[in-house]
């Protein structure tokens, strides 16, 4: 990696409709072929489940998804989780991830959640509802 990760322009408008849609709880992002670019690859309304199995189990993946869970005293609550997926078999492009998942993070304040997972256990959902309690 040259440079600082750029975001894309379509990116941008992927968290904004993130943001603003109700449609819409999950971006997945991945590095352009253009140098240090972050564009998105999808945009929809995933479960949980939709959402691991989403995840390429080859190739590194950042995702903001907004998680829906029960409080234990059963308030619906929301929080929104950035994921760096990044699993053996990719090592090679961990450090232009790295930098796309901190540059996220800067751009993304108010997501306090984030985590690094290798494999799919790692993304339980009991597990991220607890980090997002």
């Amino acid at each position: 990696m040259k440079g600082p990760v750029r975001l894309s322009e379509a990116l941008l408008t992927a968290l904004r409709h993130l943001r603003e849609k109700r449609e819409i709880n999950t971006v997945t992002l991945r590095c352009s072929d253009a140098p240090d670019v972050l564009v998105p690859e999808a945009e929809g309304n995933l479960t949980h489940e939709e959402l691991v199995q989403a995840l390429p189990v080859d190739e590194p993946r950042l995702v903001l998804h907004e998680l829906a869970f029960a409080s234990p005293e059963g308030t619906r609550k929301h929080a929104q989780l950035l994921i760096f997926w990044m699993p053996p078999a990719a090592g090679e492009q961990e450090d232009t991830y790295t930098a796309g998942f901190t540059a996220l993070k800067e751009h993304l304040p108010d997501v306090r959640v984030h985590l690094t997972a290798r494999r799919a256990n790692q993304l339980e959902y009991r597990r991220l509802v607890s980090l997002a309690g």
